[in-house]
């Protein structure tokens, strides 16, 4: 889950709604503004708050370091909520083709709120905490998510926003290393799993998952904590400060979508490549399967995928050209049949990849398609994805 944004074609980063060019009024800050600032960082509105873009280093170093060692984000623009009450699990899944009621405690998983045509309102986190179940959304979604839980469920559970919390992101290969010193024990952690945490006087939640492909945590904190916590992170030499674009570049080469950009409100999860997402008690034949907004349309995907019209596959272009969203894809003899959703070059493989939906007899790995650029062919190949190989902790040795 990741959110959508044009810098002047520099990057589109992280699932929101395209960028007007004229910045809303009044921008928020997050509680980390002031760090931001003071650190150098280019600013931009995003997603109704002023947010950094970059710092001094720029894009590319900020990318690479996050692959190479540890970089800390600002993530405080997305919404955090959580569901309380002995009903808040079952409510929940009502609204998510995903089992919340086999989820495990502390155990975090990847869900899907969909309407009723079976398209994806937001993609999200979300975890079985106990006492609730803590979700995170998309910053420019959250209003119309919380809304929509509320209205849907509200009757159910109590529907509780969390406006008051921050949230960081810790990511790379080194993010457990500078993590351990500051929250001793984190390390014990492992992938969509979370764990609550006592630091100067605030109580942390942690999860070890992230949007990079890299080992990573992300650290839901009391706002007024925020900026002390961000500096003793940035006090451990392996981690340097990272901005939006660099998020978005290290998403698409991971290969997970961008909403806005790969996923919609008209896209299934099914077109979008995200099967693995629904387990198997909710599928047809499973113990609970449907009783979810759209299950007919995504269940009669799932169940006879022939009938598809798109699916969402990876790129990667044969030629040093990087290619954008909204790029028209086309046969080499000419016929369109599919869209780039994002695409950008990626700096850790130092060539240009894409994100698009095509029809599904053009969708296997191999495949050439053509992207029109300006007029002219760029030859590209329909490519496996991740681009670059997950590091995710999936256990301890």
């Amino acid at each position: 889950m990741t959110e959508v944004m044009d810098f002047a074609h520099t990057a589109h980063c992280p699932g929101e709604l395209p960028l007007s060019t004229t910045a809303p009024e009044p921008l928020l800050n997050t509680p980390l503004h002031d760090l931001h600032v003071a650190l150098g960082a280019r600013m931009v509105p995003f997603a109704g708050y002023s947010m950094p873009v970059q710092y001094p280093s720029g894009l590319m170093a900020e990318h690479l370091h996050t692959r190479s060692a540890a970089g800390l984000f600002d993530v405080s623009h997305m919404g955090q909520l959580k569901l309380v009450g002995p009903d808040a699990a079952a409510a929940f899944e009502s609204l998510v083709p995903m089992d919340v009621l086999g989820l495990g405690l502390n155990k975090q998983r990847y869900g899907l709120l969909l309407n009723e045509a079976g398209g994806i309102i937001d993609d999200l986190m979300f975890v079985n905490r106990g006492a609730d179940i803590f979700i995170i959304v998309n910053g420019a979604c959250k209003a119309a998510d919380i809304a929509h839980i509320q209205e849907k469920i509200g009757q159910r559970c109590a529907v509780i926003p969390m406006p008051g919390s921050a949230l960081l992101a810790l990511q790379g290969p080194q993010a457990v290393l500078a993590l351990e010193r500051v929250l001793p024990g984190v390390a014990q952690l492992v992938f969509m799993t979370g764990q609550s945490f006592r630091w100067d006087g605030a109580e942390l939640f942690v999860t070890r998952s992230g949007y990079t492909g890299e080992d990573g945590f992300e650290i839901s904190v009391p706002a007024a904590h925020a900026p002390a916590l961000a500096q003793a992170l940035l006090a451990q030499a392996e981690v340097k400060p990272i901005g939006l674009g660099a998020r978005n570049s290290l998403r698409l080469e991971a290969g997970l979508c961008l909403y806005g950009n790969d996923l919609d409100p008209s896209t299934t999860p099914v077109e979008a490549s995200l099967n693995w997402a629904i387990q198997k008690v909710r599928r047809s034949g499973g113990a609970r399967a449907a009783g979810f907004p759209g299950a007919s349309t995504v269940l009669a995907q799932l169940d006879e995928p022939t009938g598809l019209q798109r699916k969402r596959v990876g790129l990667v272009a044969l030629e040093r050209v990087p290619v954008r969203e909204h790029t028209e894809l086309q046969t080499p003899g000419g016929e369109r049949v599919g869209e780039v959703t994002s695409g950008l070059l990626g700096p850790t493989i130092n060539q240009p990849i894409a994100m698009a939906y095509v029809a599904p007899a053009h969708a296997a790995p191999g495949t050439h398609l053509n992207a029109i650029v300006r007029g002219k062919p760029v030859a590209m190949q329909v490519s496996p994805m991740p681009f670059v190989a997950n590091r995710y902790v999936r256990s301890q040795i």
